[in-house]
């Protein structure tokens, strides 16, 4: 009976260390750098911006951010990474709606749980898609290249940067709302789906505003429309100021650590990725790059997620993606 309440107490007084080690940590949280997980290529958009955030990050939490290229897999190669970190606070990373759309496009589908294995710190940048014509087109606005592919449906060819991306995905929203049919050419990404429009290859491209800017600004593009406002183009309407029914889709990013981090360090981290974003000189910065910074709390960024996921899943079924 002694042995037996000795090891009881034993256990407990182990359990206690433990507990006040644990809690001591945490209080003591960050006391050494932290690494931000990049799951996008060096030099990418994403990638450039996430960096911008950097110096930020540094003067909220007071310890150096690391960051760390882990691209692949749609991005999903270093999504899986923050999601299967430790869950120190360590370990965060930047990653958005890549997750939503390679739920329907990756063969094996995710490797995690985007709903149970990552905690959003908060939302920092949306991605506006834009459809640009060539400034010899003869469609000055997007009503007109509607009425003219109404009369010639599969005639206008559309280039994208790939089936499964939230550009492909916009081009049959677009299709559906206004009863018009393009005919999609894929490319891979990159620089692609402006080269062909600008050759004469096709005569339409849905893809990121910011890649179409230095053209249009050049006198070579001309935009009829975008997913969402931004500054520097405030005459360019939404499809919803034209009157139809939905906006397009924008890509976006944000902030995200492992699910089940202490609380304490995760209200941390949030409160540090508002400072950040919300820095107005960084915020200009990345602005002038074609995209728009809009801070979102955690829960807003998990309900557009959510939000979204039910529009793309719905176009998924539609035009039978892999799930």
């Amino acid at each position: 009976m002694k042995k037996f309440i000795f090891n009881i107490f034993l256990i407990s007084i182990i359990s206690i260390i433990f507990l006040l080690s644990f809690y001591v940590q945490a209080q003591q949280y960050p006391n050494r750098p932290i690494q931000l997980i990049i799951p996008i290529p060096a030099g990418g958009g994403g990638d450039v911006i996430s960096r911008m955030l950097i110096d930020d990050l540094e003067k909220a939490l007071g310890q150096k951010i690391i960051p760390v290229n882990k691209p692949g897999a749609s991005m999903m190669t270093g999504t899986d990474f923050i999601a299967k970190s430790k869950k120190d606070g360590y370990t965060i990373g930047y990653s958005g709606s890549p997750i939503i759309y390679s739920r329907f496009t990756l063969p094996s589908g995710l490797p995690f749980d985007p709903n149970k294995d990552l905690e959003p710190l908060g939302l920092h940048v949306f991605f506006p898609i834009a459809i640009a014509v060539q400034v010899e087109s003869p469609w000055k606005t997007y009503d007109e290249l509607v009425n003219y592919a109404k009369k010639n449906p599969g005639r206008l060819r559309v280039s994208v940067p790939g089936i499964g991306s939230t550009a492909s995905f916009n081009v049959e929203i677009a299709q559906n709302i206004a009863d018009v049919q393009f005919t999609i050419i894929p490319y891979v990404g990159g620089e692609a789906v402006v080269t062909a429009l600008l050759g004469g290859h096709v005569e339409i491209s849905f893809d990121i505003l910011g890649k179409f800017k230095p053209y249009v600004e050049a006198g070579k593009l001309r935009l009829l429309a975008t997913s969402r406002k931004i500054p520097f183009f405030p005459n360019l309407p939404t499809l919803k100021e034209l009157g139809y029914s939905m906006d397009l889709l924008s890509g976006w990013f944000g902030f995200y650590a492992p699910a089940g981090i202490q609380e304490n360090i995760r209200l941390m981290l949030i409160s540090a990725v508002e400072k950040a974003v919300n820095n107005p000189e960084t915020k200009s910065k990345i602005e002038n790059l074609g995209y728009v910074v809009e801070y979102k709390k955690p829960e807003d960024m998990r309900k557009l997620f959510l939000d979204e996921f039910e529009i793309v899943k719905k176009i998924a079924d539609k035009i039978k993606l892999q799930k």
